[in-house]
Formats: C-alpha cells, sequence, structure tokens
C-alpha cells in the first residue's frame, strides 16, 4: 500500500448523519481512529475477523502527512461531539463526553509542537517501539499471524527511514536532540544489530512462538523461519545502519542543551506537555516548588528510619547507597532467573495482600517479564495490560541489566507496576464493560497523570495498610521510590523551564538514563507525584467527610471505577461519590 493510499484509507469517514446516540458516536469514532492506527489495533484487538486480520499485517505510518491528518481526524472528532445537546447527557455521558473532548484537545494542543517529538530517541522511539509491538503485542495463534508478522517486519525497515528522513528535515530546521540523545540512541541501534540474523530477537521470538501456531508443519516453520532471518538480514538490519549513519551527521552539530527551552517556543512547548501530563493548570515554577517541599519531607522521614537501622551518617543518598549494596543479589550466572523468581512470589503475595483493600479484582493475569536486552539499558519498568479479547494476560516488564542486584526497592516498584498498581487500575479498565471502548483502552493519547498517580499512591497505599510492618528495609525503598519521584518534579521543570544542564539534573541525585529519559519525554516525568497527591488529598476530604462510615474499599470503587480520567473530572467523581453516600 503506498503512502498516498494508505493515508485515503485513514481518512475521516462520515459518522451516522444526524445521530443523536451518544454511545454510537463514540464506538464509531473509536473504529475510524483505530482504522488509520494498525499498531494500536493490534493493542486492542478492537475488531474481529478479515478487518483485524488485515490490520495486523500493518504498521503505523509515522510521515509528517500523517501526523498531521491525526490531528485533523481529531478537529472532525469534536466538530461530531459538540453537535450532541450535552444537556441531554445522562451523568455517565457527560463524564464520557468530558473525557473524549479533553483528549481530542489535545492531540490538537500539541500540532504546533510536533517537531519537538524526535522519532528516533532511545527510550521511545520507532526502532524500539516496533520491536517490541512484533515480539510483545503481535499475536501468534495461527497460520494468518505468522504471515502478518512477516508483513510487518517487511515494512520495519521503511518505517525506520521514515524517522530517519523526519529527524534530517528537523535537524535542517536546527531542531536536534542533544548529542548526548543521539549517542544513547546509536548506541542502543548499534546493540540491536550486532548479534546474527538468527540471535535477534526478532527473530527469536517469531522462531519460538512458530511450533505454537495451529496447523504449521515442521516444513513450514523452516520456510517461514528462513523468510525471517532474511528479512532482518537484508532489510531491517541495512535500514538501522542507515539510521545510525544519518544520526552520526546529525550528531556533528548537535549541543549538550538538554531543555525545551533550548528551542523556538520551547516554553510554550513545556506548558502544554506539562498541562498534558499532569492534566492540571500548574505552571513549571508551582511544580518545581511543590518538588522541593515533597523532597524536604521524604528524605525527613528516610533520616529518622535510616538511623534506627544504624545508618547514621553521610547523606540519604549516600545511606541508602550503602543499604542497597548490604542488600545485594549473590554475584552468581543465574541472578538473573532469581530475581525475576522473586518479582513473582512478590506479586503473588500482593494479590494475596490486596484483598483487604479492594472488591473489585482484574480477571486477567499478570505475569512478570523481562525488558528485552538490547533495549534494557535505556528502559524502565513498566505495565502493558491485556487487550479486551484476554489473549495475553498484562505484563510487569523488569529490566536487568545488571550486573549487580539489589533487593531494597522491589517490593514498591511491583505495587507500582502491577499489584495494586497499574495491573489493577488498568486490567480493570479493560474489563468494564460499562464504559465506552474508548475508555476501557484509550488509543488517544496518554492519561499519565491519573495512571501513574495511582502507581505512586499504590506504593503509599501498602505502608498505609501495613504491608511494610516487619521489613523496614523494603520501606525505605518505598520512600526511596517516593523521594525519586519528588526530585523529577524539580528536575524535569529545572531542565525545561530553569535550563539546567544534564550534569545538574544528575548531581541532584537522578540516574544519568532517567535524566535522557525527562529531555526525550517533557512533562511526563511530573505526572506521577501530582496525580499520587491528588488521590490521597481527595482520600482524606472523604475520610473527614463520611468519618467512620468511610470506607476505603468504596472509596478505591470510585477512583478505578471510571478508568483513567483526568484530575479535574476525577475531582468530580469523588465528589459526587461523596454527595451520594452523604444521601444515603
Amino acid at each position: 500500500m503506498t503512502r498516498r493510499e494508505w493515508l485515503a484509507a485513514a481518512a475521516v469517514v462520515p459518522l451516522t448523519a444526524q445521530s443523536n446516540d451518544l454511545n454510537r458516536f463514540f464506538q464509531e469514532f473509536l473504529e475510524q481512529w483505530v482504522r488509520a492506527e494498525p499498531e494500536t489495533a493490534t493493542a486492542m484487538r478492537l475488531f474481529s475477523g478479515a478487518e483485524q486480520d488485515r490490520l495486523d499485517g500493518q504498521l503505523n505510518d509515522i510521515s509528517e502527512e500523517a501526523l498531521h491528518a491525526r490531528v485533523g481526524r481529531a478537529r472532525e472528532g469534536l466538530a461530531r461531539l459538540d453537535r450532541f445537546d450535552a444537556a441531554r447527557f445522562s451523568p455517565a455521558q457527560r463524564i464520557s463526553a468530558d473525557m473524549l473532548r479533553w483528549l481530542l484537545t489535545d492531540v490538537i494542543g500539541e500540532e504546533p509542537f510536533l517537531e519537538y517529538r524526535f522519532p528516533l530517541n532511545q527510550f521511545g522511539g520507532v526502532q524500539a517501539r516496533l520491536v517490541s509491538l512484533l515480539t510483545d503485542l503481535h499475536p501468534m495463534r495461527t497460520r494468518s499471524d505468522a504471515h502478518n508478522y512477516l508483513s510487518r517486519l517487511r515494512l520495519v525497515g521503511s518505517r525506520v527511514e521514515q524517522a530517519t528522513e523526519a529527524m534530517s528535515d528537523r535537524a535542517a530546521k536546527g531542531i536536534r536532540p542533544p548529542d548526548f540523545i543521539l549517542s544513547e540512541t546509536m548506541a542502543q541501534m548499534r546493540r540491536f544489530v550486532s548479534p546474527e540474523p538468527e540471535k535477534n530477537i526478532l527473530f527469536t521470538s517469531f522462531a519460538e512462538r512458530l511450533p505454537k501456531v495451529d496447523g504449521v508443519t515442521p516444513a513450514q516453520i523452516a520456510t517461514l523461519r528462513g523468510e525471517a532471518a532474511a528479512l532482518i538480514r537484508d532489510s531491517v538490519y541495512p535500514a538501522y545502519r542507515r539510521a545510525i549513519d544519518g544520526l552520526t551527521t546529525i550528531s556533528a552539530n548537535a549541543g549538550g542543551e538538554a531543555g525545551l527551552w533550548r528551542l523556538p517556543r520551547g516554553g510554550d512547548a513545556y506548558a502544554f506537555y506539562l498541562h498534558r501530563y499532569t492534566t492540571t493548570q500548574m505552571t513549571a515554577a508551582e511544580v518545581h516548588q511543590k518538588g522541593l517541599a515533597e523532597v524536604a519531607r521524604i528524605e525527613g522521614e528516610m533520616d529518622g528510619l535510616l538511623k534506627k537501622l544504624g545508618y547514621a551518617n553521610g547523606s540519604v543518598k549516600d545511606r541508602v547507597k550503602q543499604l542497597e549494596n548490604a542488600n545485594l543479589y549473590p554475584d552468581v550466572p543465574n541472578v538473573r532467573a532469581q530475581v525475576l523468581a522473586d518479582y513473582e512470589k512478590i506479586l503473588r503475595d500482593a494479590a494475596s495482600r490486596a484483598r483487604e483493600a479492594f472488591d473489585q479484582h482484574p480477571r486477567a493475569m499478570c505475569i512478570v517479564q523481562r525488558i528485552p536486552e538490547f533495549q534494557e539499558a535505556n528502559a524502565a519498568a513498566n505495565y502493558q495490560p491485556p487487550p479486551r479479547d484476554g489473549s495475553r494476560p498484562g505484563v510487569f516488564r523488569v529490566p536487568l541489566p545488571g550486573p549487580r542486584f539489589n533487593k531494597v526497592g522491589m517490593r514498591t516498584l511491583t505495587y507500582h507496576e502491577a499489584i495494586p498498581g497499574h495491573h489493577f487500575q488498568l486490567a480493570l479498565q479493560v474489563e468494564m464493560t460499562s464504559l465506552p471502548q474508548f475508555r476501557r483502552s484509550n488509543p488517544f493519547g496518554p492519561m499519565s497523570a491519573f495512571s501513574e498517580g495511582w502507581g505512586l499512591y499504590a506504593e503509599r497505599l501498602a505502608a498505609d495498610l501495613g504491608w511494610y510492618r516487619d521489613d523496614a528495609v523494603g520501606d525505605i525503598g518505598r520512600l526511596n521510590g517516593e523521594l525519586f519521584r519528588a526530585r523529577r518534579l524539580v528536575v524535569d521543570t529545572g531542565l525545561h523551564a530553569r535550563k539546567w544542564t544534564r550534569q545538574q539534573a544528575i548531581d541532584y541525585g537522578i540516574e544519568k538514563h532517567e535524566v535522557d529519559r525527562y529531555v526525550v519525554m517533557p512533562g511526563q516525568a511530573c505526572s506521577y507525584k501530582i496525580g499520587q497527591l491528588k488521590i490521597l488529598e481527595l482520600r482524606e476530604e472523604a475520610r473527614r467527610a463520611l468519618g467512620a462510615r468511610f470506607s476505603l474499599k468504596e472509596y478505591h470503587d470510585a477512583v478505578l471505577g471510571n478508568g483513567s480520567i483526568p484530575l479535574t473530572l476525577l475531582d468530580r467523581v469523588v465528589q459526587d461519590w461523596l454527595a451520594s453516600k452523604k444521601q444515603s
């Protein structure tokens, strides 16, 4: 399919004329949106039969035309939504309409800053995202799935070349990533192309899953494997190597300034991304000051606990490092397998403990997996929710670059990414059949303040429920994780609004790879603490308002019962719940 044909297929199609059925509009608009983004279609499993099969063999167009076409679809959707009479909405429909309006307005609002999004970067660039799509999300149950894998593999090279072209076009306008981001991205890509094709994850993942495909003979398996190896060798690897060459050229004129302030309208761009990721009107100055206050509070709490454990001398950072060094895994060959097994034990224990605070538990399982080796040096732990068809579980993904591993923060990481954090929030959301489908598997954009705020709230909840009662070391790991998120507020705003250097951010207590993440995802790191503070604030307001009638389980039902929503809508939802409780 040519780019012109692809864009024509992705264009907005008229929705039902003069329809007053808001719920039907939600579903129709969602479907037309997802048809234009095949990778989203694979993640969501929104369609069935031939249509889903067709989309599973395609990749998103990432050209400049496609990016602006996406904004055009958002404008059309917003115009359609505004034709409905809001006075006739039910309370649930009003939340859904406001949610969609927020999301589409956000897509439109980014248009002036689309060139500040770099399609090749070390954290979420095309060169890494496509590998995750194929190895983590692409189904492999039928022969059609296997052939679709190869169809996508044929397209990987062209998409990497599209991304390389976009990077060069931006560079010609003076819009470049910092030199250290280019260096990290090239290093990641070199790692990716270093093994023989048959040892690359794109091949090994495919080859390992093929024998489980229904109706595929050994001879067919051998043929399919041979095709995959040839595509990696003759198409994928050459495109990555050309991209490395292109980034090498761009890096020759790249500077070391880290923040958005270095770009035209950089201040406006950062204000937009802060709004996107916090779903508030907070300014960079307000976020920065909130971060400083939280850092001081948390360090004070950690100081007391560290002294009780005998760590009395040095900065909090130095003493935590001493504690981590005292709680290292043994340096043995198979240590990563033991680390993953221990994460699994923590996960199962959390699932049991969560019954005391939650009425609702996802039907989907949650499992632990290691992030691919070529990517993990620049990766953070994360969670991938299950699709609505139940074809795979929720996945808690952890990077294990090593060489040594400490146990201090393992529990809090599991509580954040899995149970009762993202798995309870996102897997439940996928399973909420009462919500419009777009709210169950939002394809329009991030809702980080709620989702990451909930993850950080889950860390705190574990302490509030006494899960660390006999584990002071783990509790320090929990506090250190919260301190890390508070420091993020300071560093992210420091980099993008206060002209901090990369080294200043590192010196403040943030690891280099994390600083680099904030550079390519401005504002996102602020979502965690801002969201957590709001969820805690609303919980305490509910406790005061209801007194002895307050139920933590019911509060969690109210917070999670509408899926991921902006913090302003969360406030409204909780206030409505409080009003109903007072009247009952």
